[in-house]
């Protein structure tokens, strides 16, 4: 067990933690040169392109120092704020973290809160100051920001460059040195942290755990402690860049176990692993069932391929426990699924591979919350909101509450004014400022996640001309003013286009929506209203014009008369027309209710 260290990467996106992962690899010698490829441990092409990890993953490295041989693992974590949950298991299972900061940007948002995660953990950090070699690298001045963050000294400090291979030796040797080896009961019953799992079509769900206490054996029979299920281990190993079978993974090691689960639900990340037999009386704390936080209907284009859309969303359940969802029906588009996400990135992540990898073509609607409503009939009940139209009357509603976050934000000091009155705008309320170096500021509000869901990251960026890095974490629910407001399209409701928003925007959100459909619907033979109203009240309203006039042109001479019969028949035609026709609503109108401020 001296010989164990289990350590992990944390960084901001961009940072360089894919690229200095794979350096550590080739200079181990993990990979022979015919495996070598950039980003080797980022396994989706999604991840390649976009240059992000979704999922983490976890690879073992032998390394020999001194003469004595370490076994090195690494347990690689993803970087957006999405998967924060995911990051905080990851951390749970090591005993050092190397705290990864680009030379040339310095500290960011997501740096700070992963670091704080780390230290609750009481993990060993290890700065290393990445990109070096960059000519727009300022390591003095950085070295400076991580001494004031970390307080340690400028020796600790490791330069670094990934992409060349400078530093890589004395990045292994602190490893060695500097982060413990893992402290664990050997005799006591066994006792596992699962940090991450991947579903495998011909195998099932191939669990990743780190043994805490115990040791785990193959065909032991084994029980998760958050299901309550027993099962049998019918292959444990460890990870390399192929799995190695093993008869035995003993405290402090990484490994991974096959059981034959074919239900990626029942495996939960966090969960413990304990022996069935002889149980350990306490779990890994931490544990919580991973909570989806916003939610959004996914309709076919084509509502027969709804079986379809059904089947590929359930696959892709089986690789990713933590999308949710239930079928619903629109009168707008047909059957489709309400679905919750972790965030928006994982929103886009689903869509794109739906497309990608099941060849389906899906409209979203627009994305929203989780609310909690009280009735006057029973205040203490509480009522879960997932979908606009799922809001009681405003009668019988005693009040509405909404989830909070607080968001952090660094930015350069010369965009403090814009960003804060972006947050502001979105209803934030600034709760600290703090000036990390004369140049960079941390700002912190307390704002709805409602806000943030619509374009607030894109917003951001804009206002600070890309310098503003953003982090959020959930803060609880609060009592809020909000109304739904529903958009009328020739006088029917278009469920699909509902949102709940607060009294103060939904004038203007409402205003904004109905111009944004004018320029979109295409026109008819007839008038349509477009309207936007809260209960029976019209707050908004555009008319898409007729595509012609009443014609007088085969009506020539004669009475005033014969002119005002033909002209009311036509009158007529009309509003028959208005009440039997359909208005066809295009596709991109779905999208852009997301993008009102373009």
């Amino acid at each position: 067990m001296k010989n164990i260290r289990n350590f992990c990467i944390i960084a901001h996106i961009d940072h360089g933690k894919s690229t200095l992962a794979d350096r550590l690899l080739d200079f181990t010698g993990s990979v022979t040169d015919r495996e070598k490829q950039e980003q080797l441990l980022d396994s989706m092409d999604l991840e390649r392109e976009r240059g992000i990890t979704i999922k983490s993953h976890a690879i073992q490295m032998d390394y020999e120092y001194e003469g004595e041989k370490y076994v090195l693992n690494l347990i690689d974590t993803p970087g957006h704020v999405d998967f924060s949950y995911e990051v905080s298991r990851s951390i749970a299972a090591c005993e050092g973290a190397l705290l990864v900061v680009d030379a040339a940007q310095s500290i960011q948002a997501q740096t700070i809160s992963n670091l704080y995660l780390a230290l609750e953990n009481d993990l060993e950090i290890i700065p290393v100051l990445n990109k070096v070699d960059l000519p727009s690298a300022n390591p003095e001045v950085v070295s400076d920001d991580i001494v004031d963050l970390l307080g340690c000294e400028h020796s600790d400090i490791i330069p670094a460059s990934a992409k060349t291979g400078l530093g890589i030796e004395e990045i292994l040797a602190a490893i060695i040195k500097r982060v413990p080896a893992p402290s664990g009961k050997v005799d006591a019953p066994l006792r596992a942290l699962i940090f991450d799992s991947v579903y495998n079509p011909f195998r099932g769900v191939e669990t990743y755990f780190r043994v805490i206490n115990g040791s785990i054996k193959k065909n032991q029979n084994i029980k998760f402690v958050a299901t309550g299920k027993n099962y049998s281990a019918d292959e444990v190993g460890t990870l390399r860049l192929k799995q190695f079978p093993r008869e035995e993974i003993k405290t402090g090691d990484v490994g991974y176990l096959i059981t034959g689960i074919k239900d990626a639900r029942e495996v939960k990340v966090g969960d413990t692993i304990t022996d069935a037999k002889n149980p350990t009386t306490e779990a890994v704390a931490g544990f919580e069932d991973v909570k989806p936080m916003v939610f959004a209907g996914i309709y076919p284009v084509d509502t027969e391929d709804y079986e379809e859309l059904r089947a590929s969303m359930e696959k892709l359940q089986l690789n990713d426990a933590s999308l949710v969802f239930t079928p619903e029906s629109s009168a707008a588009l047909g059957f489709g699924f309400r679905c919750g996400f972790l965030g928006m990135l994982h929103l886009e992540i689903i869509q794109e591979r739906l497309e990608r990898e099941f060849d389906m073509t899906v409209i979203t609607t627009v994305p929203n919350v989780s609310y909690q409503a009280y009735t006057n009939r029973n205040p203490n009940e509480v009522l879960l909101v997932n979908n606009p139209s799922d809001l009681p009357e405003p009668s019988s509603l005693n009040r509405v509450e909404e989830p909070f976050i607080k968001a952090t934000i660094i930015t350069k000091s010369d965009y403090v004014g814009n960003v804060m009155s972006l947050c502001i705008e979105k209803r934030g309320e600034i709760t600290n400022q703090t000036y990390l170096t004369t140049e960079r500021v941390e700002l912190s509000f307390d704002m709805p996640l409602a806000e943030i869901v619509f374009d607030f990251y894109d917003r951001l960026k804009t206002v600070s001309r890309g310098y503003a890095s953003f982090d959020y974490s959930p803060i609880g629910m609060r009592e809020s003013k909000l109304v739904k407001v529903d958009v009328l399209l020739n006088a029917n409701t278009v469920d699909a286009l509902s949102a709940l928003l607060h009294v103060d925007n939904a004038y203007d959100i409402g205003k904004k929506m109905c111009e944004k459909l004018k320029e979109l619907i295409p026109r008819q033979q007839f008038d349509i209203p477009i309207q936007a109203a809260i209960g029976a009240k019209i707050i908004a309203r555009e008319t898409v014009k007729a595509l012609r006039k009443d014609v007088t042109a085969k009506c020539y001479g004669g009475d005033i008369s014969r002119k005002r019969k033909l002209l009311e028949k036509q009158k007529k035609g009309k509003k028959r027309m208005r009440q039997v026709g359909n208005v066809e609503i295009p596709q991109e109108a779905f999208m852009a209710v997301l993008k009102l401020n373009d």
